[in-house]
Order: C-alpha cells, then structure tokens, then sequence
C-alpha cells in the first residue's frame, strides 16, 4: 500500500504536533503532579499535626482541671457530700465536655457526683477507680454501659467516653478517694470540625480518621468505619512518631493522598498515643492536573488539525510541478507524444525536469536502436529468436556451462509433412501451422532454454543438461517435443497432421566448439529423416 505524498506531508504534520503534544502534556503533567503532590500532601500533614496537637493540648487541660479540683477542700475528710455534689455540677455546668464527674472514697463507693448519677453506687471494677487510686490517670475512648443507660442520648447512637481521674490525698500524702471524670468523646467532633472545616472549602472528599494505639481502631472517622481496625502504610509510619504525606493504595484499588502524625503528648501528659490520619482520593487531589492535561491534549489535537491542513495545502503546492511530470509521462508511456514541462522556480523540481527531458529524449534513441536491434534477432513470423540470437546465446550458455561443469544438448528438428500443408491448403495456412508449432515448442521447454527457428519449417533448440547423462535427459525432452508435435493442428477450420524429426549432438566442456555441435546434430535430424522420421538420432563427435 502507498500514499501520496499530500497525504504523507498531512499526516507527518499532524503526527508530529501530537507527538510534541503528549511529550508536553507527560511532562507538564508530571511535574504538575508532583508540585500539587507535595502542597496538598504537606497541607494535610500540617492539618493532621495541629490535629494532634489539639487533642493533647484539651485532654492535657481537662486532666489538669480536675487535678486542680481534687486539691480543694471540700474533699478533705469529713466529706461534706452536698458541698462536692454542688462543685462537680459546677464543673460541669461550665465544661459540658465533662458527661459526669463523681467523687469515690478508696473502697469505690460513689459519695457524690453529678446530677447525683450513680451515687451510693460501687465502681470499684472500673478502670477509673483501679487506675485513679494510685495516680493520674487517662483511658483512651470506650463504652461505659452502665452510665449510657443513665444519661440522655437523643441522637440513640452509643455514647463513648475519654476516662480521667485523679487520687484524692490530706495532708499527710495519703490516699483518701478518687476524683474521676468522664468526657464526651463528642468533644473530639468540635476539634475536628475547627481543624478540618477550613480544609475542606478548599479541598473535596478530605476523610479524616483518629486511630487509637489499642488494636489500631477507629475511634473518630466516617461512620462506616468507627471501631474498625486500620490497615494503612501511613498508620505504621505515625507510629513511628513521624509526621509526613504520602500517596498510598488504601481501599481496593483506590489511591490517596495522605498526611499523618501522631500525638506524643502535651507538657506533662503523654499522650494515648492517638494517630492522625487525614486523606483525599488522588483523583480528586490531582483533578487540576487532569484537566490541565486534557486541556492541552484538546489543544494539541486542534494545532495538529490545523498543521494537517496546512501541510495539505503546502504538499499540494510542491506536489502540482509533479503531478504536471508524471502527466507528462504517462503519455508519453502510452506512445503519444508529450514534453516534460520546465520548472524554473525550485532549483530541485527544475534539476528533475532537465534530467527527466535529457532522460527521455536518451531512451527515444535506445528504443529506436533496441528496436530496430531487436527485430535483426528475432523471426518476424513467429518472434522466436533466429540465428544471430542463437550465436549470442551460445556464447552466454558455454560461459556458464563451463563454470558449471555441466553440458549443453543441441536439438535440430524439422517438420515432417510440412510441404503438404504448404501444397493443399497454402502458405498462410503453413505460416500459421508454424506460429502454432512454436507456442508447442516453448511449452516443451524450460524459461532458461532457447528455442529458434533457424529457416523454413527447422527449429533448433539448446538445453540445458547435466555432465552425467545428458544424451538420457535430452531424449526426455525431444520425444516430448515428438509427442507434442504429433497432435492434431487445427488451422482455418482444417485439421492438420504433421510430424518431426530431430536431431541431436551433446557439448561438453571438452568438446569442439558449438558451431561443430550444431552440425552434427544437423546430420542427426537427415539421420532421422531417412530413418522412418517422427524420431531421435544422437550424433557424436569423433
């Protein structure tokens, strides 16, 4: 298949403007990428840090509140349980962080709290009282059923709790009770909402998650996905305290871009070890990339189209002095007469034209003497080679034989019966018989062999035989002929019969030159001929 070449021009332009076109949108888009990868990735780190931040700063402060509060008074023995009850009420009136907040003596009995819930109860079992009666003490967020059930909860979905509490001492240092809180986990929601509402006017599908250090789960994230355990490259390096981005394959085949840190504490409270994870899809991260990329893409396609025009239009205009050539040449193929036009305006199409029109005017001539060469060769009844092709050929054949070592079989044949057609139904009629008896002949023989008519109704032909039986293979070849021959002509309307005779004489490197081998293999045809004719007769040289 081919393509002109306005097409060629046409579409090498436009392959080219979309080739530079997707270099330039691969590198634009990834260098893009990697600059909106670092600022929204170091964006959502410093999110997930103040994040952190923010959650050990409160819970340091609530747990130093109620330090405080345990230092007063009123909680020195004798108790005054009214003047408790009205202080932790007080407390909590002020921080509704603070769901409840009790005062236990040392054996876990409930002696005051807010709202009087559970008191007179015995918590003696709850990690608050174990944990609170020899120091300081936080738990990370869990269920308290026992105090869910006392509480109101318009919402119906389970209420989680952060513990503190504190041991209660005199003067003397000794342990005399427990001050324990419980805090809404809900305050969690307030810090998120402050840290993350004004990410997300900025940035679509943000999700952020607070991973506990127990079991990694889920204590603060998308409803589906609280009190699940996390999996995530970005988790194992907040664990390490690292504060950072990355892009990550977290659900499925989904990608984010994620920031993390993780909480180590605030001044002198350590911390629970709480993770930040904050994450947006990828595809919506780098959306502005996307659509960048399409826009130059589209852009591209538009400037390829234009570029294809063009260069339609400019092959077009180098193509037309091409077009007027090979006009020219057509037809001049088709035997009339034409000139090769002159260009004078590019150097290159005017060199074509000068050496096109010194082209033509060169094959005029060697035609003409081809010609008239070509019909000194050849028979002009039958356009089978004649004598001097034969000479030629010969000298060619020997060349090659002897290079070859192999042998060069002459067959001189002679139609038998010829002069009877000539007599009955007249020479046109014979010349045709001839015409025929040449197609017979060719068909008989190999491309590479030559078949020439010599004079009248004689035919000589050489073939090509091996140095080992060549006198076998060339009686193949003639009693084919023979067989040929022999069957009927069907000439004007009449049916013709005639016969041959052959003869034959082998040339081997070591014998006479051909022109000997030719006549021996004429004596063979006379041979032939006396014999009874339609047969073979081998001559050999003495």
């Amino acid at each position: 298949m081919s393509i002109n070449l306005r097409t060629m021009f046409a579409g090498a332009f436009a392959v080219v403007i979309i080739l530079l076109t997707a270099l330039l949108s691969y590198l634009i888009g990834n260098e893009s990428s990697k600059t909106a990868g670092v600022t929204i990735g170091r964006s959502l780190a410093e999110v997930a840090y103040q994040m952190s931040y923010s959650l050990d700063h409160f819970m340091w402060a609530r747990s130093e509140e109620v330090e405080v509060l345990s230092k007063l008074k009123a909680f020195q023995e004798p108790v005054d349980k009214e003047e408790i009850a009205g202080l932790l009420n007080q407390l909590k009136e002020n921080l509704p962080v603070f769901t409840w907040v009790g005062y236990m003596d040392t054996k876990g009995n409930v002696l005051s709290s807010t709202d009087n819930i559970l008191a007179g109860s015995n918590i003696k079992e709850r990690p608050v009282f174990i944990n609170g009666i020899e120091a300081p003490y936080i738990g990370d967020v869990h269920d308290v059923k026992l105090l869910a059930k006392l509480l109101p909860n318009p919402s119906g979905e389970p209420l989680q709790f952060v513990d503190i509490s504190v041991p209660v001492k005199d003067a003397s240092g000794r342990s005399i009770g427990v001050l324990a809180a419980q805090l809404s986990w809900e305050w969690s929601r307030q810090v998120e909402s402050s840290n993350l509402t004004p990410l997300k006017e900025n940035m679509k599908g943000v999700e952020i998650f607070i991973v506990s250090k127990d079991d990694n789960m889920i204590v603060l994230g998308p409803a589906s996905q609280v009190g699940k355990s996390m999996k995530d490259p970005a988790l194992a390096q907040a664990r390490q305290g690292k504060s950072s981005w990355l892009i990550n394959k977290s659900e499925g085949s989904q990608s984010y871009l994620t920031g993390y840190a993780h909480g180590d504490g605030y001044m002198d409270y350590p911390g629970l070890g709480w993770s930040v994870i904050i994450r947006q899809p990828t595809d919506i991260a780098f959306d502005s990339v996307h659509r960048l990329q399409n826009y130059i893409a589209i852009s591209g396609l538009a400037v390829a189209v234009l570029f294809g025009i063009a260069g339609w239009f400019l092959a077009g205009w180098i193509v037309r002095p091409l077009q007027l050539i090979a006009e020219s040449a057509d037809l001049l193929s088709t035997g009339k007469e034409a000139e090769i036009p002159k260009f004078n305006r590019i150097t290159d199409l005017s060199i074509l034209s000068a050496s096109l029109r010194n082209l033509v005017n060169n094959l005029s001539q060697t035609e003409t003497e081809f010609y008239i060469s070509d019909m000194a060769r050849h028979d002009a009844l039958t356009g089978l080679p004649n004598r001097m092709a034969l000479d030629d050929y010969l000298a060619h054949a020997v060349s090659k034989a002897k290079q070859s070592r192999s042998t060069l079989s002459f067959l001189y044949l002679d139609l038998d019966g010829f002069k009877k057609v000539n007599d009955t139904l007249g020479h046109a009629s014979g010349d045709k018989l001839l015409q025929e008896v040449s197609f017979r002949l060719l068909e008989s023989t190999r491309d590479n062999e030559m078949v020439t008519r010599v004079g009248g109704d004689e035919f000589v032909i050489i073939l090509h035989t091996s140095a080992a039986k060549p006198m076998q293979e060339a009686e193949v070849v003639a009693k084919r002929i023979i067989d040929k021959i022999n069957q009927p002509f069907l000439i004007d309307g009449e049916i013709v019969h005639v016969g041959c005779s052959v003869g034959a004489a082998v040339w081997s490197p070591e014998t006479q030159d051909t022109s000997e081998i030719l006549r021996l293999a004429d004596d063979a045809l006379y041979i032939s001929k006396r014999s009874g004719k339609n047969r073979i007769t081998f001559e050999t040289a003495v």
